[in-house]
C-alpha cells in the first residue's frame, strides 16, 4: 500500500495533506503555530486525533517522541552522522536507513523491510511517498515520517 504526503506550501506552520493511493484525502498533520519546539498533531479525514510528535528539549540533537491514540509509541532521535542522515528510533523494533541526500528511507523489523520513504525532488514543497509493506503499520509508518521529517527540519534549523 501506498501513501503520499505533500506539504501545503502557503501555511503557516507545516502542513501535510496525506492521500491513498487513489489520491483520496485520509489524514491531516499540523504543526502547532506558536510552540518553540515541535508538536505536530496527526488526525484521521473525520478530524479525530489519532496521534501527535512531540520534540523533548535536548541540547545537541532533537529527539521527537511518537504518541498514538494518546499512548506512547516511542522516539526518534537525530545522531551525529558526516555523510548521511541517521537516526536512533526507539519504536517497534525498527531501524532506519537513510541515502547521503536524505530522500530515501528504508525502515527495517529485524533483517526485514516494512516500508520504503522517498522524498519526490521536484515538487511544490516537500512531498514524500510511503511504500508499506502491510496495510496495517499504516498509521505507525505515517507517524514515523513525520518525525523523521521534522528530525530533518531541526538539522535544517526550520523550526516550524
Amino acid at each position: 500500500m501506498r501513501l503520499l504526503i505533500k506539504q501545503r506550501v502557503f501555511a503557516l506552520s507545516d502542513t501535510y495533506d496525506v492521500y491513498d493511493e487513489n489520491g483520496t484525502p485520509v489524514f491531516f498533520v499540523k504543526n502547532e503555530l506558536l510552540s518553540i519546539l515541535h508538536r505536530i498533531h496527526v488526525k484521521d479525514k473525520s478530524g479525530r486525533e489519532i496521534g501527535q510528535i512531540r520534540q523533548n528539549f535536548t541540547l545537541f540533537f532533537p529527539e521527537f517522541q511518537i504518541w498514538i491514540n494518546g499512548q506512547y509509541a516511542g522516539k526518534v532521535r537525530d545522531e551525529f552522522s558526516l555523510l548521511r542522515p541517521k537516526y536512533s528510533i526507539d519504536y517497534m523494533g525498527m531501524r532506519c536507513e537513510g541515502d547521503i541526500f536524505g530522500w530515501n528511507y528504508s525502515v527495517y523489523r529485524g533483517m526485514q523491510e516494512v516500508m520504503h520513504i522517498s522524498k519526490e525532488i521536484i515538487s511544490w514543497g516537500d512531498t514524500y511517498a510511503i511504500d508499506i509493506a502491510r496495510p496495517e503499520d499504516e498509521i505507525m509508518g505515517l507517524m514515523l515520517v513525520i518525525a523523521i521529517d521534522a528530525a530533518n527540519c531541526s538539522r535544517s534549523g526550520d523550526s516550524n
